[in-house]
């Protein structure tokens, strides 16, 4: 009974469900990058460049058993039983690498962004800094703030001494 209580702790701790909840969001939104890739961005660079479909640019490593070459498409030589090196899915698949590298990219500059204005909305305001400098009360020479003795007139220096500048 101790491992099935270790499993059901270990499943239901908190960053194992958040992980679980975002592979599910990246399947998704993977997916959506996917279909934005294939539909919506590589068509007009296909139609650019002269191809129909991004997808369809292949070298035929050798020639199937079903029909001769030329293949029109990669569908045709894949029934033809033609092996091939598919550049055409693979290109596809760095668009949709760099869409989706930008989208996260964008939602975490978002999120840090809102992280910082609320840290500067609600946050702790920070103390007040201690200047580096102050006047010696003697002689007017700056020295530095924590100094006891002025490296100029050599005079013992009260506690609080104006800050250089005052």
């Amino acid at each position: 009974m101790g491992v099935i209580q270790e499993f059901k702790k270990f499943v239901l701790r908190g960053s194992l469900v958040d992980m679980a909840i975002g592979f599910t969001v990246g399947a998704a939104f993977s997916t959506v990058a996917r279909s934005l890739v294939d539909n919506i961005l590589m068509p007009p660079i296909g139609f650019l460049i002269g191809d129909t479909d991004f997808a369809d640019l292949f070298i035929v490593l050798r020639a199937g058993t079903e029909q001769a070459p030329p293949y029109a498409t990669l569908a045709e030589a894949q029934a033809a039983g033609a092996v091939t090196l598919n550049y055409g899915l693979f290109v596809n698949s760095l668009v949709a690498l760099l869409v989706v590298a930008v989208a996260i990219f964008i939602v975490i500059r978002l999120v840090n962004s809102l992280e910082e204005r609320l840290e500067a909305r609600f946050g702790e305001e920070k103390p007040p800094e201690e200047p580096s400098d102050k006047k010696c009360p003697y002689c007017r020479m700056t020295i530095p703030y924590r100094a006891s003795k002025c490296g100029h007139c050599t005079a013992d220096l009260p506690d609080s001494v104006a800050p250089a500048g005052g």
